[in-house]
């Protein structure tokens, strides 16, 4: 399940228009993850503009979706103290 929803969050942030290779805060990554599943109808609408970007600018694409997974799992990675909650 994790892994399903670091990529969803992936592919609408990289659909997003925060731009690569930025770092932004947790909260700007939040943001930008709600307004581009608004403006492209949910998160097929984001993948299908990243499956886009890969046919059209492939050399770019893929960059962006590093960058974007690296934020993406940085901004979403769970708390020291919620693991030690999970694990008790």
């Amino acid at each position: 399940m994790r892994s399903q929803l670091l990529t969803a969050r992936a592919a609408a942030l990289f659909a997003g228009d925060l731009p690569t290779d930025s770092n932004p805060s947790a909260l700007a990554v939040d943001n930008a993850i709600t307004i581009a599943v608004r403006r492209y109808g949910g998160t097929r609408g984001c993948v299908a503009r990243m499956a886009a970007a890969y046919g059209d600018y492939p050399e770019t694409a893929c960059h962006r979706m590093r960058w974007a997974r690296r934020v993406v799992e940085a901004a979403y990675q769970p708390h020291p103290a919620t693991q030690e909650l999970i694990a008790a």
